[in-house]
């Protein structure tokens, strides 16, 4: 996608505001009936930097995701995540414009690990400290969505607990005895 929209660009390093508008998510737009903007928006990115620094946190967290979940619930997180931290950019206003797969990444990392924390049945209050502890630090940077951010980490942590239910965990004790 990111070639697609630098060869409409002219540009590979930064794409045009024309093409984020009409293929990220301009909440104009979408107001006006332009609703797969919400789910385009997931793949268009501002930049080559933007691009290199979603891709990295997608393979730190996604990599886990793919051992966590099975191939539907992972997709589920990510897409749901998306979703729901573009849902929440609408509250930011008609001329608010915004593209990326911050919301996506987000879901994912809050999916594995409140995940993580109810498999090994500890508090998962320590997971919702860390998750926006994140959330709190890398949505500070000017031009960062975080109502993407946190929209989709709010999913994710309820999809990633929900997934976890469904599973059987097992509980190994470890007994020390003097020799």
């Amino acid at each position: 996608m990111y070639l697609y929209t630098s060869v409409l660009s002219g540009n590979f390093v930064t794409t045009d505001i024309t093409v984020l508008a009409f293929y990220g998510q301009y909440n104009a737009l979408v107001f006006n009936g332009f609703y797969w903007q919400l789910l385009t928006a997931m793949f268009v990115h501002v930049n080559i930097v933007h691009l290199a620094s979603n891709m990295l946190f997608l393979f730190i967290f996604g990599l886990r995701a793919e051992e966590l979940f099975s191939t539907v619930e992972y997709y589920s997180i990510y897409f749901a995540s998306g979703l729901a931290g573009n849902l929440l950019s609408l509250v930011a206003g008609p001329e608010f414009l915004s593209a990326g797969a911050s919301g996506a990444i987000f879901g994912v990392f809050g999916a594995n690990i409140i995940f993580l924390r109810r498999a090994v049945r500890q508090p998962i209050i320590i997971s919702l400290m860390y998750a926006f502890m994140f959330f709190i630090l890398s949505s500070l940077s000017p031009g960062t969505n975080f109502l993407a951010h946190l929209g989709g980490l709010v999913a994710g942590l309820g999809l990633g607990y929900v997934f976890a239910g469904t599973r059987k965990f097992f509980r190994v004790k470890y007994e020390v005895r003097a020799t």
